[in-house]
């Protein structure tokens, strides 16, 4: 699946990024405990979070995570939108619930990582 297939699936607004849209994603990961993200294996996986702070960029640019999804309309500031750009980190926010968007994206395909 691609960013721009996740965009399309969970009606999600680019905030960064957009020059990456075509990027393939084999993962993703749902989790606003960075801890918890960092227990499983990504593999150019897409994050879906409602934690709006700059520890999310630094989790995932770690992580090979290579796009980033507030959920619940939550949206990032202007210091993360320059970390996720330096760090060609796709940034995009819907306005859907993590549970709803997430059962979107399996709906569609895309599967969760192995745990360590």
């Amino acid at each position: 699946m691609t960013i721009r297939e996740v965009k399309d699936t969970i009606g999600a607004r680019v905030i960064c990024g957009e020059e990456y849209l075509d990027r393939e994603v084999h993962t993703a990961c749902g989790s606003d405990m960075m801890s918890d993200v960092l227990a499983f294996l990504k593999d150019q996986a897409v994050l879906l979070t409602g934690l709006c702070n700059p520890q999310v960029i630094r989790t995932a640019e770690m992580m090979d995570i290579i796009c980033i999804v507030f959920v619940r309309g939550k949206k990032p500031d202007e210091m993360m939108i320059e970390l996720a750009n330096e760090k060609e980190i796709v940034l995009m926010e819907t306005g859907h619930r993590m549970f709803s968007a997430c059962g979107m994206l399996y709906e569609k395909g895309l599967r969760g990582g192995a745990s360590y």
